[in-house]
């Protein structure tokens, strides 16, 4: 089964209401990139007039992580993914509408077909860039995800 944008954001509203509240929202997803929107509304917000940074996280990770999703289903290896750590810069407050994109398909590629031929877990770093309405860079996130294929029950 391949993963939509429809079906990506009928997970968020089941499994992760919190980001669906808050509108992330998956727009596009392919081989190897991901873009994920959000607007910039009350219950987004924080005290100073732009979107809580927690906000931009969920959003940010996403478009990373639905591609890690997409390559693990395409694979039909049965494979687990964790975050191991990531890192956030700002530059500018995030107002309007925001669009998360993740080029890094291949990286997860990469990371898979290792992991599926040595049995060893890879870890892998991720980026993802939000930019607003005019194009201009708000946030950059980072994320190092861990894949591993999952051992058989005993």
């Amino acid at each position: 089964m391949k993963l939509t944008p429809s079906k990506l954001n009928s997970f968020l509203m089941l499994k992760l209401p919190s980001a669906w509240l808050c509108g992330v929202r998956v727009k596009h997803i392919d081989k190897t990139e991901c873009e994920v929107g959000v607007k910039h509304r009350w219950i987004n917000q924080n005290p100073f007039n732009s979107m809580y940074f927690a906000v931009q996280a969920m959003a940010a990770e996403l478009s990373t992580g639905a591609l890690v999703m997409n390559k693990i289903q395409s694979s039909n290896a049965k494979i687990s993914m964790l975050v191991a750590q990531n890192k956030a810069s700002f530059s500018k407050k995030a107002t309007g509408k925001i669009r998360f994109s993740c080029y890094d398909g291949e990286k997860v590629n990469e990371a898979l077909t290792k992991t599926i031929e040595t049995g060893d877990g890879q870890t892998f770093w991720m980026k993802s860039v939000g930019l607003n309405e005019d194009g201009v860079e708000v946030s950059v996130f980072e994320f190092e995800w861990t894949v591993k294929v999952k051992s058989p029950k005993q």
